[in-house]
């Protein structure tokens, strides 16, 4: 049996759910979209989801034609109607139906859809073992370009640098930035570890503020590590203690090796242990209910 999925206020069979060939989301990649997870029955931070979905949307200049609580609910209600406690959550809002030509306001209403299916972990020796990754020769887009902290459907860059990394036989790449600072791999942000201290970049040199990401900084506070968003290059990875990347799909992954160097004993080390430990155990209790009546019982 397909999925069922969400589409512009109707739940249709995933057969059924057509975007028109005019879309300007598929035409030029036009809009903007979220990933997120469920775990055990609730929708991990979701409220900071929609809050970065509503901010992408606002900067293209977008209006979702939903409110907050209308797509909180679309999440849920969608999670629902796929029986799943535990899934991956793609959200998208497109510029929606309009002509051949580049003007949006040839598009009058916004195409929103969502999907909910189970999700497919990465294999556990990646968090046990850690992985590689490489310096990738495709530069981050540039802020005043297009701004990364957009989550947009326009991700050809990270593409490129996927099949870049692919290309060399590693799992991620390392994206710099035009001034050559460290910004975030293909689809994750990096951290490093230093003596004790917690380094990840700052968003305004090119990247996107994670959900994950800020998720992992509130845990060091409150595990007692110092955390700092400062810029560096590949030589403070190189010498980093430690390092690891975080995303929705990714949760916190270990990095034992960059560009051929081991990172610290090339073992993940404890810090990234600890945080490991800790994001999984704020997972059981964190975001809505997707089964409240069921939680409650």
């Amino acid at each position: 049996m397909g999925l069922i999925i969400y589409l512009d206020g109707e739940f249709v069979p995933e057969e059924e759910a057509k975007v028109s060939v005019f879309d300007h989301g598929l035409l030029y990649g036009d809009g903007v979209f979220e990933g997120i997870r469920a775990y055990h029955g609730r929708v991990f931070r979701l409220k900071p989801h929609i809050d970065r979905l509503y901010d992408s949307a606002r900067a293209i200049n977008l209006d979702p034609g939903l409110t907050k609580e209308e797509m909180t609910w679309v999440v849920l209600e969608t999670c629902r109607r796929n029986n799943l406690r535990d899934a991956y959550i793609r959200l998208v809002i497109t510029r929606g139906k309009g002509d051949l030509g580049l003007d949006p306001r040839k598009c009058p209403r916004p195409t929103v859809f969502c999907i909910a299916a189970a999700i497919e972990l990465y294999p556990a020796e990646l968090y046990e073992k850690g992985l590689d990754l490489v310096t990738l020769g495709t530069r981050r887009n540039a802020p005043d370009a297009l701004d990364p902290r957009i989550k947009s459907l326009n991700y050809l860059n990270n593409i490129l640098a996927k099949m870049e990394a692919t290309r060399a036989g590693a799992p991620e790449g390392l994206f710099l930035n035009k001034e050559g600072y460290v910004a975030e791999a293909t689809g994750d942000n990096i951290f490093i570890v230093k003596n004790g201290n917690l380094y990840t970049p700052p968003p305004h040199i090119g990247l996107l503020e994670g959900v994950t990401r800020n998720t992992v900084m509130e845990l060091a506070v409150e595990a007692g590590i110092p955390i700092y968003e400062r810029v560096f290059t590949r030589y403070e990875v190189y010498a980093a203690d430690e390092c690891f990347l975080t995303g929705t799909a990714a949760e916190i992954i270990p990095v034992v090796r960059v560009d051929g160097r081991s990172v610290g004993d090339g073992r993940p080390g404890p810090i990234t242990q600890e945080l490991i430990a800790m994001f999984r155990e704020l997972t059981k209790r964190d975001g809505p209910e997707i089964y409240p009546a069921e939680q409650g019982s």
